[in-house]
């Protein structure tokens, strides 16, 4: 944990993706101060007609794209609000995706919901103010 999915109705070379994968990773961990090697990302390609949303009341649905952010619970909601968009800087930036089109979801957990045999097990306790 943290774990970062992306959902993109389009397909990407492996080099553009790890790029994404580098600035999400560099991105969350200075914004949310943590140690970069428990970041985790996922580019899932679900291929055209993948992804759907009504943009438009009255209209049909376009294409979309998702992003779930599994972090640690307590984060405060400016701060996820400025990571999200961020994050959705980068996505617009490296795959083109339309801001519009885009949606970030955030999951919260404990630190003894985070497991990382190489990182000393759990996940530290955070609180406000520490990373």
């Amino acid at each position: 944990m943290p774990y970062l999915q992306l959902d993109v109705n389009d397909h990407y070379p492996s080099a553009v993706k790890q790029r994404l994968a580098e600035r999400m990773c560099r991105t969350y961990a200075e914004m949310m101060a943590v140690d970069v090697r428990r970041i985790s990302v996922a580019i899932r390609e679900l291929g055209e007609g993948g992804l759907w949303r009504i943009p438009d009341a009255q209209g049909r649905p376009e294409p979309a794209a998702l992003m779930m952010l599994d972090i640690r619970k307590g984060r405060a909601p400016e701060l996820r609000m400025a990571l999200a968009k961020a994050l959705c800087a980068h996505y617009i930036e490296l795959l083109g995706l339309r801001e519009d089109r885009l949606n970030v979801e955030f999951t919260q957990h404990t630190g003894d919901e985070m497991y990382h045999p190489t990182l000393g097990g759990y996940s530290p306790d955070w609180t406000a103010g520490e990373s």
